[in-house]
């Protein structure tokens, strides 16, 4: 059997930043951070980044600092990252390109010996998710969103985004840097393999990938029908253990023991989680289970 390493007690709960570097397994983290940048936001709302130091942004803010914060408009919010959900679109092209800044300013302060000539910039490739399974590979950004559930690179400067407000966001990296894979885990993309089609078009062995499950909507929240189970189990009866049956007939689906699950069985051997549920923690992340007509965070990674 596969052993896995996780990184649960290490993850930490920045509950006041809009946006949070991921925290990879203990014994990947020196290198990977290095080599890749990877973090998430959520729909608190945007603190000037231009003055705040990474350890502060990734740190809970004062109280005094929260009561000053105020909301904009439900249902989104002030850090909507989808342009599908029915918010004000320039609002959101607003969110995106502070979105990009925050990741080109990190590259740019972590550069180990910065040249006169300024870097390259990094773009955000975002996707047109349709809980597929359909992976991209990307070697240049586009400006239209892509058509697909997963995306891959092994180009420096390129981020890749994956929006969720339920769904499991899953980033994938070689532990040397040089690939990196985002991935759409809702029920139906996982049930149909995305992350298997996502490995077969890496260039890396499974062996040598680290894996991250983030926020999504929690085992304690995640109500589904017999069908959902169902489609699981015939792939494979050890998803048996991954729910929970209800007296209503219904059963509590864990979408990161499904994905580890998959993960482990092909390969992949250490995997962090940042299981804070989604539903539960309404105050920080959007959940369309809870709210349908919702905002959408972010979870991106990008080669340095």
């Amino acid at each position: 059997m596969l052993k896995t390493i996780t990184n649960n007690r290490n993850q930490g709960h920045f509950t006041r930043s809009t946006f949070e570097l991921v925290k990879w397994p203990v014994l990947s983290s020196d290198l990977l951070n290095d080599k890749v940048l990877a973090l998430q936001t959520t729909r608190l709302p945007l603190q000037n980044t231009s003055q705040l130091s990474l350890s502060k942004l990734v740190s809970p803010i004062s109280a005094s600092v929260v009561k000053k914060i105020e909301y904009e408009s439900s249902p989104y919010d002030s850090f909507n990252l989808g342009l599908h959900v029915g918010d004000n679109p320039a609002r959101v092209i607003e969110n995106r390109s502070e979105v990009k800044s925050f990741i080109n300013k990190q590259l740019l302060s972590e550069q180990l010996a910065p040249t006169v000539k300024q870097a390259e910039k990094a773009n955000i490739q975002w996707l047109e998710q349709v809980h597929g399974n359909v992976v991209a590979t990307i070697s240049t950004v586009s400006e239209q969103a892509i058509v697909a559930d997963a995306s891959i690179t092994r180009e420096k400067n390129i981020a890749l985004a994956i929006m969720t407000a339920d769904c499991l966001p899953i980033l994938l990296s070689h532990k040397e840097g040089t690939e990196v894979a985002a991935i759409h885990g809702g029920w139906r993309p996982l049930v149909a393999n995305i992350i298997n089609n996502t490995l077969a078009q890496m260039h890396s062995k499974p062996a040598d990938l680290v894996a991250w499950l983030g926020p999504c909507i929690g085992k304690g929240a995640f109500e589904v029908g017999a069908e959902v189970k169902e489609a699981f189990t015939q792939l494979d009866l050890a998803f048996n253990s991954a729910f929970v049956k209800q007296g209503n007939g219904k059963y509590l689906a864990d979408l990161h023991q499904i994905a580890q699950h998959q993960l482990e069985f092909l390969g992949i051997r250490v995997i962090a989680h940042l299981a804070e549920c989604t539903h539960q923690e309404n105050n920080k992340y959007y959940s369309y289970r809870k709210e349908q007509i919702t905002g959408r965070m972010a979870s991106i990674i990008c080669r340095r």
